[in-house]
């Protein structure tokens, strides 16, 4: 099966970094969502902006896999920084993600029954990720680790609170409702993540102030894994 990878980024200045590398380019509207669709390196690709949080982004995983027939789908973008150590512009690609703000039972005794809290991040796909790092392929500091998802943005509070429970690199409002999706469906994910925000920079202005380079920093990062996966495939 040709390889076929759906693009999910939250915000359109998220987004707007990949269009330029859709080739042939065409856009689809869908449940008042525009999906491009190309190629980038000679990999079919569907990219597009969801909105923010997790319904949003569920209804574009879904769209993507049901419409578009996509089987990879990739969460890039942004995302604030939880760990002490990391960085603004550093890049977190996911091992593992979970929900921040749903109780530990509600995914485990009841559908889709998963066997811990967490949804992992494909094999494969995690595997030329870090091959990608490996041979030295991107310019930009990565770092492999859990992601965290909710549906507010982080206060010094509420990111303590999160680091005890989870220790987790980042947080966002979306990855885990995609890997969720793609759990349900059987459909490889992985999550890439540049960080805008952290602990002793944080808050909406540096959000804000930082969105455009970090979101620079995650296409180059996802361009450059997708070479990977086409080399592998």
């Amino acid at each position: 099966m040709a390889l076929k990878v759906g693009i999910i980024c939250a915000g359109d200045s998220e987004l707007e970094p990949f269009l330029n590398h859709i080739q042939n380019c065409t856009a689809t509207k869908k449940a008042m969502l525009k999906f491009y669709e190309g190629k980038i390196n000679n990999i079919s690709v569907v990219a597009l902006y969801s909105g923010v949080c997790n319904v949003n982004a569920a209804v574009a995983a879904q769209i993507l896999i049901d419409s578009f027939s996509v089987n990879t789908i990739i969460s890039a973008g942004t995302a604030g920084g939880i760990e002490k150590t990391v960085k603004v512009f550093d890049t977190i690609i996911s091992t593992q993600l979970a929900y921040h703000d749903v109780a530990d039972d509600i995914l485990v005794e009841f559908h889709p029954w998963l066997p811990s809290i967490y949804f992992n991040a494909d094999e494969k796909l995690l595997a030329a990720a870090k091959k990608m790092v490996q041979n030295q392929a991107v310019n930009h500091p990565v770092i492999f680790g859990k992601m965290v998802t909710g549906e507010s943005f982080i206060d010094k509070n509420m990111r303590e609170i999160i680091n005890k429970k989870y220790a987790p690199l980042s947080v966002d409002m979306e990855s885990a409702s995609i890997a969720h999706v793609c759990y349900v469906n059987n459909i490889p994910f992985i999550s890439i993540r540049t960080i805008t925000d952290t602990a002793s920079h944080s808050g909406v202005e540096n959000f804000e102030q930082n969105c455009s380079k970090a979101s620079v920093i995650s296409k180059d990062i996802v361009l450059a894994f997708l070479k990977e996966l086409k080399n592998n495939s």
